[in-house]
């Protein structure tokens, strides 16, 4: 949806409190939010909210028609004034130009505050869509937006996120030699394959990273 329902509301906060029930961090990306909705999802316990840039400002109508590049600002600043932490990044090699992925962190690092969590997606590209046909990110580019990344970010936690299946372990080793320290775990991201645990836990093994241990509730 492009944003939620005031009818739908009740439940996504019960899924929100259900989940905190277990003990479990919360997260939710469910498009733009105005600022009481977010606050009934701060009240329920949630930890995160995840609503991407996407792209740079300049590039945003090329890509994006549904919500303008002001909504998704809208979006954050109720998230972030609402108390809950925000995850915000984009998406790399959708035709945009490297100032477009400059000027993309830019806008990031420049917030009132920058992100909690900056997840870096490369593109996915699926025959028959319009970026069915897009021309691939060069690996060395996706490492530098990485590094970029982190030198403008430094407190952030910059995930390394879709698009993975499609990297070699060689470029996914420079993505996290050049800053990235998180990832996402799981069979998808969304309707997108990812890696599976085992490889990743070899993969970290090789490289002598060691991941963070669940703080104790």
């Amino acid at each position: 949806w492009r944003s939620p329902k005031e009818r739908d509301m009740d439940e996504v906060v019960a899924m929100v409190e259900g989940v905190k029930a277990l003990g479990m961090e919360t997260c939710m990306t469910l498009g733009m939010l105005d600022l009481d909705q977010a606050q009934r999802l701060k009240r329920a316990g949630l930890d995160y909210y995840n609503h991407n840039i996407d792209t740079s400002e300049r590039y945003y109508s090329e890509i994006i028609s549904t919500r303008t590049f002001a909504d998704r600002l809208d979006t954050l600043a109720n998230v972030r004034d609402s108390g809950i932490k925000v995850c915000c990044g984009g998406i790399v090699g959708m035709g945009e130009e490297k100032a477009d992925r400059i000027d993309m962190l830019v806008t990031l690092a420049n917030l009132p505050e920058p992100p909690d969590s900056v997840p870096i997606n490369m593109l996915i590209p699926i025959e028959g869509t319009p970026l069915g046909e897009a021309e691939p990110i060069e690996p060395i580019e996706f490492v530098r937006t990485i590094a970029l990344a982190r030198i403008m970010m430094p407190k952030s936690h910059v995930r390394l996120s879709a698009g993975r299946t499609a990297m070699s372990d060689e470029m996914q080793a420079l993505c996290f030699f050049a800053g990235a320290n998180s990832i996402f775990v799981g069979d998808t991201l969304l309707t997108a394959e990812n890696p599976g645990e085992d490889k990743d836990s070899a993969l970290f093994r090789r490289l002598g990273i060691k991941p963070m241990e669940r703080e104790a509730q």
